[in-house]
């Protein structure tokens, strides 16, 4: 084990001598607070349209517009069932007197992890472990690397340990940084405001018998849960084709493709049933928690999570099999 920490912390200064947390740091921080100067505004723009801070009237005139598009003929039938599930979900929120979206601290970071997680959060987790491989093959150092007499899956559990620490600091940070910008503005209240989990779909309609109020902060716990798991995955699966290939731009390249394609499958596959076996579809997790649509019929929490393992169990086998049979001659 002290030949593996000697690893590892090598590893831990290459990271960081790249400077790429620090980039991704930067991209928060300039990013971050534009978010929140658009919710600010679009809460003043509410304000100003109603006349007043009252959600209620934000929310029925959502699901009054929600109805209008519903009963448009131009609607595509898989979009109307998405309005009525909406619709049921923004109803029930009215009948509880709880808002789902209550200007503080807290919500806009809920919120912000839950749109980033399909599509920000991967890319950015792709920048870290992308060529923590692949670059050793560029700056000639692997021949260096494997030539020590060292296990060589020693030397990619390493890389492995290392690339789990940056993203889960990543997560961290991300969180972190949304909850003290956004409270400048929101307040840094909001903790124990209830919000309801355990909304499940049955076809177009919405099963609300099994929903119970959980505080945020309990929630947000779940929600990050999710998030850092869907991160590793994303990961794994960078340093699968960092091991791969050997041009870090060709890897990073094939992994953006992957994960753009899994947004745009996420809203157009919902008839190619067999697409919900591939793990970018599987990624956003965090809609299962508040009854968000999947992107194919009987997809749910426990199938993405065990779909997304099997990928990542399959990348590890891969990485590890390749890496410690890797010619490094050629």
């Amino acid at each position: 084990m002290t030949g593996l920490y000697a690893l590892v912390k090598n590893e831990m200064i290459k990271m960081i001598k790249k400077k790429r947390f620090y980039v991704i740091l930067l991209i928060l921080l300039a990013l971050i607070p534009m978010f929140t100067y658009a919710q600010m505004r679009v809460a003043q723009h509410t304000q100003k349209q109603f006349g007043t801070s009252d959600w209620k009237a934000d929310q029925r005139q959502k699901v009054t517009d929600w109805e209008k598009r519903l009963s448009s003929a131009r609607t595509p039938d898989e979009w109307k069932q998405q309005l009525r599930v909406q619709i049921q979900i923004a109803n029930y929120y009215l009948d509880q007197d709880v808002n789902p979206s209550s200007p503080n601290a807290v919500t806009f970071t809920r919120e912000f992890v839950k749109n980033a997680v399909g599509l920000f959060i991967p890319l950015i987790i792709m920048v870290i472990s992308a060529d923590i491989v692949s670059s050793e093959h560029s700056t000639g150092t692997i021949k260096l690397l494997l030539t020590r007499p060292v296990r060589r899956w020693k030397i990619l559990l390493s890389k492995l340990i290392t690339v789990i620490f940056f993203t889960s600091l990543t997560v961290l940070s991300t969180g972190l940084i949304c909850y003290l910008i956004s409270g400048v503005v929101f307040g840094y209240n909001g903790w124990h405001m209830p919000i309801f989990t355990g909304i499940q779909l049955t076809g177009a309609d919405v099963d609300f018998s099994r929903v119970r109020a959980v505080d945020q902060w309990f929630f947000l716990l779940m929600e990050f849960g999710l998030v850092w798991f869907t991160a590793i995955v994303v990961a794994i699966m960078s340093l699968m084709l960092s091991v791969l290939i050997r041009s870090t731009a060709a890897g990073m390249g094939v992994m953006l493709a992957v994960l753009i394609s899994g947004t745009i499958l996420s809203n157009m596959v919902s008839s190619w049933e067999t697409a919900k076996y591939l793990f970018m579809v599987n990624l956003d997790l965090t809609k299962y928690l508040t009854g968000g649509i999947p992107p194919i019929q009987g997809m749910d929490l426990g199938f993405s999570l065990s779909v997304l393992s099997v990928w990542t169990v399959v990348a590890l086998i891969v990485s590890f099999t390749v890496f410690s049979r890797k010619d490094i001659l050629n």
